[in-house]
């Protein structure tokens, strides 16, 4: 069985150490685009609420740290985005390959807009 975590901080504290860094580093990132926003532990990963509701998931796998649920846009968010869509509408920066920040928090922006926040 899985363990379940109390915090954020637990999360992240659990993954293998060359996870960890770079999982932290998603944390900061969002919640630097979301200066406002909160955490919690939902269906026992990462939440980032905002208003007291969860805006945006993270969570880090075997092979990716995935946001999610990615949200649809115009053609130039989608183009930027495609090479990381994965299943379930995420979005999936695999640990070997540049994770490019500016889309991070693009993406979360793009989340709090469509929400009407």
């Amino acid at each position: 069985m899985a363990a379940k975590f109390a915090s954020v901080d637990d999360y992240i504290a659990a993954l293998p150490a060359d996870q960890q860094e770079l999982t932290q580093r998603v944390r900061t990132t969002i919640l630097d685009a979301l200066p406002d926003a909160g955490e919690k532990i939902s269906y026992n990963i990462p939440a980032v609420t905002v208003d007291g509701k969860v805006l945006v998931y993270f969570a880090a796998w075997k092979k990716f740290v995935s946001l999610y649920p990615a949200p649809r846009a115009d053609d130039d968010f989608e183009r930027a985005v495609a090479p990381y869509r994965g299943a379930k509408d995420a979005l999936q920066f695999r640990w070997r390959e540049p994770i490019p920040w500016d889309l991070v928090t693009r993406v979360v922006r793009v989340m709090l807009d469509q929400r009407g926040a």
